[in-house]
């Protein structure tokens, strides 16, 4: 077992962020990551919890990922953005506030931005769920 505060954890800023083997620019965004376990062969955890902080008018751009993620929002207001992985259109937009939970399966182009005049801060569980050859 491990107790931690979150304040405990390293308050990450992230610059950028991969889409299609481009370094993608990411605005006003940290990250901490409160729990992560395993190694899913590329370096990143099997599962993880992380707890983001996105400032008035930051984004995290279009992006995906093999990993499946639930978003929590805790406070602030959020555009989410579901796209097209080969136009890059967006295809839907839906706005968050504390309470609201969003779901991305894997490999899903999803990205997101502050609208609000306050932070968004939410927790993030990621968790690689493979398929079962039988």
């Amino acid at each position: 077992m491990e107790i931690l505060n979150f304040k405990d954890c390293e308050d990450v800023k992230i610059e950028k962020f991969p889409f299609k083997g481009e370094q993608r620019d990411v605005v006003g965004t940290s990250i901490r990551w409160l729990s992560r376990s395993g190694d899913d062969g590329t370096g990143n955890p099997e599962y993880g919890l992380r707890y983001f902080t996105i400032q008035p008018g930051g984004k995290i751009p279009i992006h995906s990922h093999f990993y499946h993620q639930t978003m929590y929002f805790l406070s602030g207001e959020c555009e989410c953005y579901l796209y097209d992985n080969t136009t890059e259109k967006k295809l839907e937009t839906c706005v968050t506030g504390p309470g609201d939970f969003v779901y991305i399966p894997s490999m899903e182009t999803h990205g997101m931005k502050n609208i609000g005049k306050e932070p968004v801060t939410f927790l993030c569980c990621i968790a690689n769920v493979y398929e079962n050859d039988d």
